[in-house]
């Protein structure tokens, strides 16, 4: 067994093809098949289903994909710790994002980024809950930014931040003058969320239940999209504090707080145990906790 045959299974498992991982690793599609099949007699297991349009990991296959990429990743230390030395904070650092935060974090951090890890650029990756969780146990990012709870074995997590939930309404709707608003009042609205999958959606859910049930959600695919659509009278939304701020707001809409208790979530940066720029998550962080805005509370 090698590193490259273990390269080749987990390249395989991501491709889902035998053509597109040959590619990803630079070498012939023979050589791959050939490796990956060695690797199957010496284990004395099938790790792959083979058919003409799809290949997909056997029950044990599946198990020793996992086991692979934890393999790999062991392996790569060795080469960070040599490749650096010292510094942690020189090369790409991915970093994945939920679509509710992505949007409003990095323009934030990444200005003191350039300052804290000026030789450490961000690659960036926005994506749902549950797709950054693959990726992230998959070894393709290296962090992700999240709304907790975030309860995954072998990951680390460090809250970073509370941010509160505001109502957003038409500039012409009956609440417009409204100092705040209850989150049962909702029920009897055309309120718009984005599509299901978005941790925010479900914690909106959660803050009034009876949305869900008397069906009066509306979906959409971005918190932008939802803001026009608020703008032109289609309904009313629920944003995080930092998607409502006067930057993003226009003449149309009027933002308006919740009664106590208010709806809140907390975001947090996820991360492998056995990630080895310790100092990279770090940086990461502290430029998050640097933030200078009063639409989070940042957690100490």
């Amino acid at each position: 067994m090698t590193l490259n045959e273990l390269r080749f299974v987990v390249a395989v498992s991501k491709a889902r093809n035998f053509r597109r991982a040959a590619e990803k690793c630079f070498v012939s599609q023979p050589a791959l098949s050939l490796a990956i099949q060695k690797l199957e007699e010496d284990l004395g297991v099938l790790i792959f289903e083979r058919s003409r349009t799809d290949v997909s990991p056997t029950p044990i296959g599946e198990q020793i994909i996992v086991q692979a990429i934890h393999t790999l990743e062991e392996a790569s230390r060795i080469r960070d710790i040599a490749k650096q030395g010292n510094n942690q904070l020189a090369g790409p650092f991915r970093l994945g994002l939920i679509y509710s935060v992505g949007p409003y974090l990095l323009p934030e951090i990444i200005p003191l980024l350039r300052v804290s890890a000026p030789e450490m650029p961000l690659d960036i990756e926005e994506n749902l809950t549950a797709q950054l969780e693959v990726q992230l146990k998959a070894g393709v990012i290296d962090a992700a930014v999240v709304a907790l709870p975030f309860n995954v074995a072998g990951i680390k997590t460090l809250p970073l931040y509370d941010e509160k939930y505001v109502v957003m309404v038409p500039i012409d709707h009956a609440w417009a003058k409204r100092k705040s608003i209850k989150a049962l009042e909702l029920m009897d609205e055309n309120v718009l969320l984005l599509n299901s999958g978005h941790c925010y959606s479900h914690q909106v859910l959660q803050a009034c239940p009876d949305l869900s049930r008397k069906g009066q959600v509306l979906q959409g695919n971005s918190l932008e999209t939802i803001r026009s659509m608020v703008a032109s009278n289609l309904g009313i939304t629920v944003l995080p504090c930092s998607a409502a701020t006067e930057r993003y707001l226009n003449p149309l809409v009027k933002v308006i707080p919740f009664e106590q208790p208010v709806p809140v979530r907390r975001i947090a940066l996820a991360w492998r145990k056995s990630y080895a720029r310790e100092q990279a998550i770090e940086c990461i962080a502290n430029a998050i906790k640097d933030i200078k805005s009063d639409s989070l509370e940042i957690i100490k």
